[in-house]
């Protein structure tokens, strides 16, 4: 099973991180999935709807980035919690499991705010990006490898996808933090971001990570 491990090498998904953030962004409209975060007309009537609102004041200086983030952010958790409950029942190290446990119940609770965060800017709960490439995304090709592997194989698939997943997405909230334009939106990115170092921290110190992540 090792040339599993080998499928999605964290070097090869680096450079594809420049576009998804120029596209955060707005400054690159041929980026993979920018043409379908930029919903402002559809968000417009929404967010004046709902001006009374006292919840709704922070939609009036919405921005595409903000959109984007937000569209972003939620798959790609929702993909993570996919692999976080596999390695939760299956890692091979009771470190590695607790781990596993704890990061899926903190990606649930941040999908407990994203998905809000959504409705309150008028943006479906649907993935935009099905079918990308995304960096940090977990595939559905992740999964049936890691389904597939067993042992220490798995333990290595594990850690190198859900490497993945934290270092990427906390690099498109820092981008969030400084080019967005939602109080909402952006205190989300910055705790999103204080988390996922945390767990880069305690993830390179699990049993295997040094071997797996090099």
């Amino acid at each position: 099973m090792s040339h599993a491990t080998r499928s999605r090498p964290p070097t090869a998904r680096l450079p594809v991180v420049a576009p998804i953030l120029l596209a955060l962004l707005g400054l690159a409209a041929s980026a993979g999935c920018s043409t379908t975060t930029e919903p402002a007309p559809a968000a417009s009537p929404v967010r004046t709807a709902a001006a009374p609102s006292p919840t709704a004041s922070p939609s009036a200086s919405s921005t595409p980035t903000d959109a984007a983030w937000a569209q972003l952010m939620t798959p790609m958790n929702e993909k993570a919690l996919a692999l976080l409950t596999l390695a939760a029942d299956r890692g091979t190290e009771p470190r590695l499991r607790a781990f596993a446990t704890r990061l899926h119940s903190g990606q649930e609770a941040e999908l407990g705010r994203l998905r809000p965060l959504l409705a309150r800017m008028g943006l479906p709960d649907t993935d935009v990006h099905a079918g990308h490439d995304m960096p940090g995304m977990v595939t559905e090709a992740d999964l049936e490898a890691a389904r597939a592997a067993e042992g220490g194989a798995f333990d290595r698939l594990f850690l190198t996808g859900i490497r993945d997943h934290l270092r990427h997405s906390a690099q498109v909230s820092r981008s969030e933090i400084t080019a967005g334009a939602r109080a909402d939106a952006k205190q989300l990115a910055a705790d999103l971001v204080t988390a996922r170092e945390a767990a880069l921290t305690e993830l390179e110190g699990l049993p295997g990570a040094a071997q797996a992540l090099g």
